[in-house]
């Protein structure tokens, strides 16, 4: 079993900045894959980035790339995304899970956290 907590979302004003956090406690994630997902209200959860526990690479969404980082901090057991220059389409509730590999597809993941509303005001 793995329990994910995040935390970081809230209201911010577009080209604002979040950081959001996934705590990850229960077992040993060296050989998973983290991942970031949103949903907006009446849309599907989307792929947002995912990174390596072991060797720390990454993968991001078009929609995001350039302006989103992931990263993961091994000793806290803790992956984060850095959110800059956000827009309002960018408003969703934030998910991390965990899986085997880098799957963009959110049906490949076995654990999930609660999620954090992120809303990005025009």
């Amino acid at each position: 079993q793995v329990q994910l907590v995040e935390s970081g979302g809230g209201l911010v004003q577009a080209g604002g900045s979040l950081r959001l956090s996934c705590a990850a406690s229960g077992r040993t994630l060296s050989d998973y894959v983290m991942g970031w997902f949103r949903q907006a209200p009446g849309k599907e959860r989307q792929y947002v980035s995912l990174i390596s526990w072991n060797s720390g690479s990454t993968r991001y969404a078009n929609s995001v790339k350039g302006r989103f980082t992931i990263s993961r901090d091994n000793a806290k057991n803790t992956v984060y995304l850095q959110m800059n220059s956000l827009k309002p389409e960018d408003t969703a509730v934030y998910y991390c899970a965990v899986a085997r590999d880098f799957y963009s597809d959110y049906s490949r993941y076995a654990y999930w956290g609660q999620g954090t509303q992120v809303t990005v005001s025009s």
